[in-house]
C-alpha cells in the first residue's frame, strides 16, 4: 500500500476514518470546555489540567485489568457502544450544579472505558490494512487528529467565548453520538481476533509476554515518557494564557499534522528509524524558553515547532507492530495507547502541581527539560543495545 488513495479505496477504511475524526473533534471540544469550566470555578491550574487529562490517569488500570478485551470483543459492537457511553458522560459533565467530586468521578470512569477503546480501534486498523499499510494508515489518522483538533479547539474556543463551556460540552456529546452511528452503519461485523473471555489473568499474561522483550520495552518507554511529559506542558495552556489557550492548542495540532506528513509521507523508509530520537528532542526543546514567558506569537511558534516532534511516535509504532505477533496486535497497541495516556495524565497532574508551586511558565520549562533528559537516556540505552547486538553477531561469525 503506497498512497493515500489506496487507503481510501480499502473497504471499511473511510467510515472507520470518519468515525474516528468525529470522536477527535468531540474529545477536543469537550476537553477545552471542561478545562475552562473548572478553571473559572476554582482558579486552579492543577484542577484545570487534571480535568482535561485526568481520564488518562486511570488508563493504567484498564491496561492492567481490562486490556485483554481489546482482542476478544467484536470490533463493531465495541466501537459503537464506546462513543455512546462517551456521549452520555460528556452530557453529564454539563449538568448545572454538578459537584467537583462528581465531575472528576465521571472523567475517571470515561478514561477506564477509553483504555479498552484504543486497543480495539488500532487492532481493527491493523486488521483492515495489514502490517504493510499500518504506518501509512496511522499517519493519516495522526494527520486527521491534527486537523480535527484544530477544528475542535477552534470551534470549542468559539463556543466557550461566545456562549458557555456547558453548551460546548453538549455539542461534543452530540458529535460522539454521530460517531457511533457512522460505526454502526459503515463497518461490517467481524469476529474477535482472539477466542476466549476477557479476563484479568489473560491481560496479565499478554502484558508479561509483551514486556519480556527488551526491544519492545525500549519502544514502549520511548512512546510513553518523553511525549507524556510534553503533554504536561500542553495541559498548562489554559493557565498560561487563559484567553488564548484555544490558539495554542490549535498551533500544537498544526505542528503535529506537519510532523505526521513529514514522517508518514515525505521521509523515505530507510531514513525513518534514524529520526525517532531527534524528533523526540525536537518535541521538548522549544518549550525551554517558556521560562522567559514569551509573548503569544512567539509562544505559538514554539508550540507549533515542538509538536512536529510528535511524528516520532509513528516511527516507534511501526517498530512495535513489526515486533508483535498478529494475534496480540490489538493488545500491544492498546498497551501503547493506555500507557501513553496514563503518562499524559500523570504528567498533567505533575505539571499542574509544579505550576501551583511556581508558575505555569516555569512548570512548562521543567517538564520540557525532563522530557529531553529522558530522551537522551533512551538514546544511550539504544546505542548500548546496538553495540551488544553487533558484538554478538561478530562473535558468532567467528
Amino acid at each position: 500500500m503506497r498512497s493515500y488513495r489506496d487507503l481510501f479505496r480499502t473497504p471499511e477504511f473511510t467510515p472507520f476514518f470518519l468515525a474516528a475524526s468525529a470522536q477527535t473533534v468531540a474529545q477536543t471540544m469537550g476537553g477545552l470546555a471542561l478545562g475552562t469550566l473548572v478553571y473559572r470555578a476554582t482558579d486552579s491550574p492543577l484542577l484545570s489540567a487534571v480535568s482535561m487529562f485526568g481520564s488518562s490517569l486511570v488508563q493504567v488500570l484498564g491496561a492492567t485489568f481490562l486490556l485483554s478485551a481489546a482482542d476478544r470483543l467484536p470490533p463493531r459492537a465495541a466501537l459503537t457502544a464506546l462513543p455512546l457511553l462517551f456521549a452520555a458522560t460528556t452530557a453529564a459533565l454539563a449538568l448545572p450544579g454538578l459537584p467537583l467530586w462528581g465531575l472528576f468521578a465521571i472523567v475517571l470512569a470515561k478514561g477506564l472505558a477509553e483504555s479498552v477503546g484504543g486497543g480495539v480501534r488500532w487492532g481493527l486498523l491493523n486488521e483492515i490494512l495489514s502490517k504493510d499499510g499500518y504506518l501509512l494508515g496511522r499517519s493519516v489518522f495522526n494527520m486527521m487528529s491534527g486537523l480535527m483538533q484544530i477544528a475542535g479547539y477552534a470551534t470549542g474556543g468559539a463556543l466557550v467565548a461566545l456562549l458557555s463551556p456547558r453548551l460546548s460540552l453538549l455539542t461534543a456529546a452530540a458529535v460522539y453520538a454521530m460517531a457511533a452511528v457512522v460505526v454502526r452503519l459503515g463497518l461490517t461485523r467481524r469476529p474477535p481476533r482472539t477466542t476466549g473471555r476477557p479476563s484479568v489473568s489473560a491481560t496479565w499474561r499478554a502484558n508479561a509476554l509483551l514486556w519480556s522483550s527488551p526491544p519492545r520495552r525500549q519502544v514502549y518507554l520511548a512512546l510513553w515518557i518523553p511525549n507524556g511529559l510534553v503533554v504536561g506542558c500542553e495541559s498548562l495552556y489554559v493557565s498560561y494564557a487563559p484567553d488564548s489557550a484555544g490558539t495554542l492548542f490549535a498551533c500544537a495540532a498544526l505542528g503535529m499534522l506537519a510532523g505526521d506528513v513529514l514522517v508518514g509521507r515525505v521521509l523515505p523508509p530507510r531514513l525513518r528509524p534514524r529520526l525517532g530520537f531527534p524528533l523526540l528532542l525536537l518535541l521538548a526543546v522549544p518549550y525551554l524558553p517558556f521560562l522567559l514567558h514569551p509573548a503569544l506569537p512567539l509562544a505559538a511558534a514554539a508550540v507549533t515547532l515542538a509538536s512536529v516532534g510528535f511524528g516520532a511516535s509513528l516511527v516507534q509504532q511501526e517498530r512495535l507492530v513489526a515486533l508483535t505477533p498478529d494475534e496480540l496486535s490489538g493488545h500491544a497497541l492498546g498497551l501503547h495507547s493506555a500507557g501513553m495516556l496514563t503518562m499524559q495524565g500523570v504528567a498533567a497532574a505533575l505539571a499542574g502541581s509544579l505550576a501551583q508551586l511556581t508558575s505555569p511558565a516555569h512548570a512548562m520549562t521543567m517538564m520540557a527539560a525532563g522530557s529531553a533528559g529522558v530522551t537522551l537516556l533512551l538514546m544511550g540505552a539504544a546505542r548500548r543495545e546496538d553495540l551488544r547486538t553487533v558484538s554478538c553477531e561478530t562473535g558468532s561469525g567467528r
